[in-house]
């Protein structure tokens, strides 16, 4: 098991939706010198993205080493290719994750950057307009979809900056000795703790060496918290050890509130209702939110943890996918996401128990039949992906 290891004096600041992150985002890519690693999960064909495209392909053309990986299902091989020859034409260097299907059913769901090994953003925001929902590009939502990211300066950039070169080395297929070389130098980084604010951890998930760290970060802070887990995810589908965790926290009496998005996927919003009965049985407050399409992946434990990453809580972000989390220890940004969270709570319906009362058995046992296909979804996915 690997222990989460934070490293003091960072500043890290919280970014609401593209309305914040992509002016900053572009900011600091036109302000490159040196070398850009960027990944993403979705990199679409709309006005924002070309705008980030274009920042990119600026930076190549002025002698900074850029390199971009973004994943084969998420962008699609049709924009991939038109990216990787506009990319190409910048001296921009471009990667498909998984593009021929090497790594099975594997996916890079993290979306990290890192400039000019300075300054660092990690969330869970796609490179696409906020404006429209992910699953049906041509709705458009009625405020912007609901995400955060965060924008590191300080120690914690190495670790970050060493977890991209490690990602191109995948991507690329380097050798084995160059990896565990570039593994090897992670690890020294990140072994560096510190006893002052602004703690601060970059936690990955991976089939290599990190198979269950985020899961296990979640695990800890919630299975320590005194006081209040808030915990905010799009795609709500745990296993049995981290809805037995937040049961058992809201059975000791610590405040347990889930904000939980609906109306994308309609089987995912039947397996996540599968979970409501027991978990408000357990004394867990269970909120819907529907104001927009939230894709937010965060979540603050009593006064001084937070965690801001690509993560859902579900079987393919837990045990499949590639991640990326930031979690923090420090007051002061805890504050700042548990406001952040309470007004999205505010604007959430809250789910009562006797909602599941009246929805008649046939509907009850739909989300039974959802969540044991999901599960065995989930256990062919493990198995093509290990």
């Amino acid at each position: 098991m690997r222990s989460v290891h934070y490293t003091a004096h960072n500043d890290i600041a919280l970014l609401e939706t593209g309305l914040a992150f992509f002016p900053a985002l572009i900011a600091a890519i036109d302000g490159a010198q040196y070398d850009i690693y960027f990944e993403t999960y979705i990199f679409a064909d709309d006005a924002t993205a070309r705008s980030v495209a274009d920042a990119l392909c600026r930076a190549g053309q002025r002698g900074v080493k850029v390199r971009v990986v973004t994943d084969w299902w998420g962008t699609g091989r049709a924009r991939s290719t038109a990216l990787g020859i506009a990319f190409a034409a910048a001296s921009v260097r471009f990667r498909a994750f998984n593009a021929w299907f090497k790594r099975g059913v594997a996916r890079t769901h993290r979306k990290i950057v890192v400039v000019d090994r300075a300054v660092a953003f990690v969330g869970g925001i796609n490179v696409n307009d906020d404006w429209y929902c992910d699953y049906d590009p041509g709705k458009r939502l009625p405020a912007p979809r609901w995400d955060f990211a965060v924008q590191v300066r300080g120690p914690l950039v190495a670790a970050i900056h060493h977890e991209m070169q490690t990602q191109w080395a995948r991507v690329g297929h380097l050798g084995l000795m160059k990896r565990i070389g570039l593994f090897r130098e992670m690890r020294k980084d990140q072994s560096q703790q510190g006893d002052k604010p602004m703690q601060a951890a970059f936690v990955v998930r991976d089939s290599l060496r990190n198979r269950h760290t985020i899961q296990r970060a979640y695990l800890h802070a919630i299975g320590h918290a005194k006081k209040s887990v808030l915990l905010v995810n799009p795609y709500f589908a745990p296993g049995h050890k981290f809805r037995k965790a937040l049961a058992i926290a809201a059975e000791r009496g610590v405040e347990v509130k889930l904000l939980i998005g609906v109306g994308e996927i309609k089987l995912q919003d039947m397996v996540a209702r599968s979970f409501y009965p027991k978990l408000l049985d357990s004394g867990v407050e269970v909120y819907e939110y529907r104001k927009t399409q939230l894709h937010a992946k965060v979540a603050v434990v009593d006064d001084d943890w937070s965690t801001v990453g690509s993560s859902n809580c579900d079987g393919l972000s837990l045990f499949l996918n590639q991640e990326a989390n930031v979690v923090v220890k420090d007051h002061e940004f805890a504050r700042t996401m548990r406001e952040h969270i309470r007004r999205g709570i505010a604007d959430g319906v809250m789910i009562c128990r006797e909602d599941f009362e009246h929805v008649g058995w046939v509907r009850r046992s739909g989300y039974e039949v959802a969540y044991f296909f999901y599960k065995m979804a989930m256990r062919i996915f493990a198995i093509g992906y290990a």
